[in-house]
């Protein structure tokens, strides 16, 4: 144990190793931001289909929630699993079960919103000949915008952490870095990994954090 917790206190500084965590870290960061972004995006249109409204269908309004339920009930890690599988080692499998999973909760929380959203402006121009989705688009959405950035942002200070577990699957960045090194027991590596990780979070929070509480003033 003495001789592990030395080899951790020691990391890895060489210019060729911190080379190849630079461009890991991108990755894990590249991981985040897109999965989030294309979840926000399918979030937003599933929100659409699954709010409960004068204009709601049922059929429509059922499958769109028992798809959100799905999305979000199966873990991101075991969306990567499964995609590794079709896509092959690499971001690409990352990145789409965090958009999955991810889409899956902001999509019930936009959903929420978009339901708690005042209606009395749409009710006015649905009188008027508005169809569902110019007053979604015209009324609803502008007014929960803050919302539904601050719910995104939060969502990419949890994806953030977990790009860096997929990794461990093969998902790509610093998680597979992590996966491989601790692999072989190259524990003055895994502790320079180890520190990038954190400051990646550390970051990304506070530039989350930041921003939300500006939405929100």
């Amino acid at each position: 144990m003495g001789r592990f917790i030395l080899e951790l206190s020691r990391p890895e500084v060489s210019a060729d190793f911190l080379h190849k965590l630079g461009r890991a870290a991108f990755e894990t960061l590249a991981m985040s931001f897109v999965g989030t972004l294309l979840a926000a995006v399918a979030g937003l249109v599933l929100a659409f289909l699954a709010s409960d409204g004068p204009d709601s269908r049922p059929t429509i309004l059922a499958l769109s929630r028992l798809l959100l339920n799905l999305l979000r009930s199966v873990p991101d890690l075991m969306w990567a699993a499964l995609l590794i599988i079709s896509s092959g080692l690499g971001p690409m499998a990352g990145t789409l079960a965090l958009a999955l999973h991810t889409a899956g909760v902001l999509g019930r929380l936009f959903a929420d919103a978009s339901e708690n959203a005042a209606d009395h402006e749409r009710a006015c121009l649905r009188l008027a000949g508005a169809s569902p989705i110019q007053c979604f688009l015209y009324v609803t959405l502008p007014s929960i915008i803050p919302q539904l950035l601050s719910y995104t942002l939060y969502r990419w200070e949890n994806n953030i952490r977990a790009a860096s577990v997929l990794g461990v699957v093969g998902a790509g960045g610093l998680g597979q870095m992590l996966s491989y090194h601790m692999g072989l027991f190259q524990m003055s590596e895994t502790s320079s990994i180890l520190i990038t990780m954190i400051l990646l979070v550390v970051l990304v929070d506070s530039v989350s954090y930041v921003t939300r509480r500006n939405l929100m003033r």
